[in-house]
């Protein structure tokens, strides 16, 4: 954790560096594409999983695959899109958000103020969401907040802060100017989506409407929700404890009657986890050897045990086989 001189540092500086605001680049050559790809041999046609190295920070298709693609602070991908998070040089904090297609030819960037934090795309790969930090770099660190994006590629459209959306708590029309959103991820039909909202020391799994343009929370507790394949289950991180060095258990929530479960992972999991197929999710651990992160999997029903996926690897995501054309 940074000392508590650096974070007031770093939060004075991003706060001057708001005017620097949003900058969205849209590059149109050659057929509205850009033609930079981060290797011709690396796509996304292979499916399979992929991850970012936390060595290199470039992505790999593995277990075990070298990692020859972007790099990147933070990376998803789902239907014929990939969206790689960077963290630029300087002060103030910024993060670029690149949208690549399936060969990794850049499409579109958009700069963002603050640190990479999670990022996510529809199924289809129309709809896509990340989040930074504006201040500090830890869940467990007190006084953060967060900034959270959704970028509609079937209109162009922008959503430079989730924050403006109206919010419903407990049923009731909500405003208060502490209210945060993070680990946004949608549904199949991409209007729908899940979040957190953290307000005056809590935090809630919210469901929101693009199209509506309106959220409500379903249930307290809830943090970095993912929604599973079939649309029927979040796993998400539960706060079970106030031991700043284990906050945390990874847990799935059944959306028909809100009922939940840990699964077999006893760590304290700080991670979006990622769900590897129906019934198997992976996560991110601290590195059991040396710094950074392991991959690890684990059941989603709460049998089984953890499984090491990958050592040295964090933003985990399967992708499938390219449509039919």
């Amino acid at each position: 954790m940074k000392v508590r001189s650096t974070v007031l540092v770093l939060a004075v500086l991003v706060l001057l560096g708001g005017s620097f605001g949003y900058v969205l680049h849209a590059r149109q050559r050659d057929g509205g594409h850009r033609l930079v790809a981060a290797e011709a041999t690396f796509t996304l046609d292979q499916p399979g999983l992929y991850y970012r190295d936390t060595a290199t920070g470039r992505i790999a298709r593995g277990p075990g695959g070298a990692p020859d693609g972007p790099s990147c602070a933070r990376f998803y991908a789902a239907g014929d899109r990939a969206l790689c998070l960077r963290a630029l040089p300087g002060v103030p904090a910024r993060t670029q958000a690149v949208v690549y297609d399936r060969r990794f030819t850049e499409l579109q960037t958009v700069t963002v103020p603050g640190i990479p934090n999670r990022a996510r795309v529809s199924p289809s790969g129309q709809v896509l969401s990340w989040t930074t930090f504006a201040v500090g770099d830890s869940y467990a660190s007190s006084g953060f907040s967060t900034r959270t994006s959704i970028l509609d590629l079937r209109t162009g459209y922008l959503v430079k802060s989730v924050e403006e959306i109206p919010l419903t708590v407990d049923g009731a029309r909500y405003h208060a100017a502490d209210v945060n959103y993070w680990g946004v991820n949608f549904a199949a039909d991409e209007n729908r989506f899940y979040a957190t909202v953290s307000t005056a020391g809590r935090t809630h799994l919210v469901e929101g409407d693009l199209k509506a343009w309106s959220a409500r929370t379903l249930r307290e507790n809830v943090e970095c929700p993912s929604l599973s394949p079939d649309g029927t289950r979040i796993a998400f991180k539960k706060r079970v404890s106030d031991d700043p060095a284990a906050p945390w258990r990874l847990y799935v929530l059944d959306l028909a009657d809100l009922r939940e479960h840990p699964v077999a992972e006893t760590h304290s999991v700080d991670d979006q986890a990622a769900w590897l197929d129906d019934t198997t999710l992976g996560y991110a651990l601290p590195a059991r050897e040396g710094k950074g992160t392991d991959l690890w999997s684990v059941p989603a029903d709460g049998s089984g045990a953890p499984l090491l996926l990958a050592p040295g690897a964090s933003s985990p995501v399967t992708v499938r086989a390219p449509a039919p054309r």
